[in-house]
């Protein structure tokens, strides 16, 4: 696959895209199954930030299939999230649009395509079915695959939800593991700035931002040192 394509950004695969890409791949198999006079599919995914997910493909030569067009930006795939809406070829063999596309899909023995794209929250799934026959593919973007490509955006929508709620829980639970340490610092540096609750706050969250530490790890050391040896240096911030 290209590393820049002309409508979005590649991202690789990593273990935190990983669902993702199972999800397109369950996606493209079941829809080339499902499908009749379907050879194969190829299905990916674009984020509101125009990143894109590699192609999983249900056979090997479908993949510079996808390849040509990332590369290009033209295509049935470039086209059809230009205008949100399927975009087919009847007939490759007599298709003037896309020559490069063309090419390789006849090559590939493609004679017709066509490419549904999905869209929900931000998220496009971009789903292509591929046939030898010319014209097999006219009511591809009405049947058992077009169910199928809604199903797909609506879990990959649902599977981002829940990272983000992992993640929000995650940094709820450090902070409610970080509150005791941080009142306990600040209640060491009220007593020796003499100051109130929210003036020790402040200067906890100056040193912070000062030596480009964490907030706790702040706190954590002035409750080591009993605020000991800082005083000028607190001092001089509460000021």
């Amino acid at each position: 696959m290209p590393e820049t394509p002309s409508f979005g950004r590649l991202v690789p695969e990593s273990p935190e895209t990983s669902l993702p890409g199972r999800r397109l791949s369950e996606l493209a198999e079941q829809a080339a199954r499902c499908t009749n006079a379907c050879c194969g599919a190829s299905s990916s995914m674009v984020s509101w930030d125009g990143a894109v997910r590699p192609a999983a493909v249900t056979h090997p030569d479908l993949a510079a299939l996808v390849s040509v067009q990332l590369r290009s930006g033209d295509g049935p795939i470039p086209a059809a999230l230009e205008r949100g809406e399927p975009v087919d070829s009847a007939d490759l063999l007599r298709e003037d649009r896309w020559p490069d596309y063309r090419a390789v899909a006849l090559d590939a023995g493609v004679r017709s395509s066509v490419s549904i794209p999905f869209r929900r929250s931000g998220l496009t799934v971009m789903l292509s079915l591929y046939s030898f026959r010319p014209g097999s593919l006219r009511d591809a973007p009405h049947g058992p695959a077009c169910t199928l490509g809604h199903l797909a955006v609506a879990c990959l929508v649902r599977d981002r939800s829940y990272r983000a709620a992992l993640v929000e829980l995650d940094q709820l639970g450090a902070a409610l593991r970080s509150r005791p340490v941080v009142d306990q610092a600040c209640g060491i540096l009220m007593h020796v700035l003499g100051c109130d609750a929210a003036a020790a706050f402040e200067v906890l969250r100056r040193v912070s931002q000062g030596t480009q530490r964490k907030l706790m790890d702040v706190a954590s050391a002035v409750v080591d040192r009993r605020g000991r040896g800082m005083e000028e240096e607190l001092v001089s911030l509460s000021g």
